[in-house]
């Protein structure tokens, strides 16, 4: 009975994994680890909700910030999911959508889904307080 209840317990762990493997096997963009704290009074557009801004953290990763709510925050890499990063390869950000200024595919900025093949690779993003938050990876 107590192996029973081990294998049931150690299926449901195994079920309940997300996998992570869409973002992960992105063969354009590399994944780096990082944080960063960004201060909201010094970004102001992030005080306001839809307004995307572009960010670029000390060590050049480049990323989209998007206000949601008080408590929701969404962030993305800034180079299209679906071309190896280039001068034209940058996305621009234009309310709750980016585009490619080379392909002219488009993401939507809330969920990351667009009209190609990978999706934006998203950042994760920790309240910190009213006016400061930190993007990792």
């Amino acid at each position: 009975m107590k192996n029973l209840f081990l294998l049931i317990l150690v299926t449901a762990l195994l079920l309940g994994c997300n996998n992570d493997t869409i973002r992960n096997n992105n063969p354009y963009i590399p994944s780096y680890g990082f944080s960063y704290v960004i201060n909201l009074n010094l970004n102001g557009g992030l005080t306001s909700p839809l307004n995307p801004v572009s960010i670029t953290e000390p060590s050049g990763i480049n990323m989209i910030v998007i206000k949601v709510s008080d408590s929701d925050y969404r962030a993305w890499n800034a180079n299209c999911p679906n071309q190896t990063p280039s001068s034209c390869s940058r996305l621009i950000p234009n309310s709750t959508t980016a585009k490619c200024s080379c392909e002219n595919y488009e993401y939507n900025l809330l969920t990351g889904v667009g009209n190609a093949q990978y999706t934006l690779i998203p950042y994760r993003v920790e309240v910190l307080s009213s006016n400061s938050i930190r993007v990792y990876n």
